[in-house]
């Protein structure tokens, strides 16, 4: 089964999105998670269960939930609002009565909800070789009854030279943020595309 990310998401009842992340444990290689970005206006981002995955094909991902019950899922992107003390400025400088006044403003900070000991990674993360930047993430194959990673589907290249190669779980190293790195340096990749 593939993960390709970017691609439509269907509900049972519809088209609900798109897949913009999946969520590994990079110790056991799992994909846990998926995250669907609503189509409608707020374009809320949910986290997506990949038991509930039902097929997938190389443009679009069903799953077996309603449009409502997919909404009922935990947003990705929780919003805090933190106050803040700001001193009010006016006509060029900041306004003395007395004292400093200060002025009270709640300010939106948002917190990606990412499980403990779980990464979040999106289509276009930097994959980078032993040796150097090497391309960008397209998707990853899974295994359907594990949830396992198999391989990763890397885009190489450039506009007319791009080419899509599949690199074995087996060579990530780790991932941090939004870079995947690999054991294997730039021509050990392209060994393995001629072979």
């Amino acid at each position: 089964m593939n993960f390709p990310l970017g691609v439509e998401v269907f509900c049972k009842d519809g088209l609900y999105g798109r897949s913009t992340r999946v969520i590994l444990k990079p110790k056991t290689e799992e994909v846990t998670h998926l995250i669907v970005r609503e189509k409608a206006f707020p374009h809320t981002e949910y986290i997506v269960p990949v038991t509930v995955v039902s097929e997938t094909t190389p443009d679009s991902i069903n799953i077996s939930m309603t449009s409502r019950e997919l909404a009922k899922q935990d947003p990705f992107i929780e919003r805090e609002y933190v106050e803040m003390n700001i001193p009010e400025y006016a006509n060029g400088a900041y306004t003395l009565h007395g004292n400093l006044y200060l002025d009270h403003e709640y300010v939106a900070v948002e917190h990606e909800q990412i499980p403990e000991d779980e990464v979040d990674v999106r289509k276009g993360a930097r994959v980078e070789a032993t040796d150097g930047h090497i391309g960008r993430v397209d998707e990853f194959l899974v295994d359907e009854e594990t949830k396992r990673i198999t391989h990763l589907v890397m885009r190489e290249g450039h506009l007319f030279g791009k080419i899509d190669v599949s690199i074995p779980v087996s060579a990530i190293d780790h991932v941090e943020e939004s870079t995947i790195y690999l054991k294997l340096s730039k021509n050990q990749i392209d060994t393995q595309i001629s072979d």
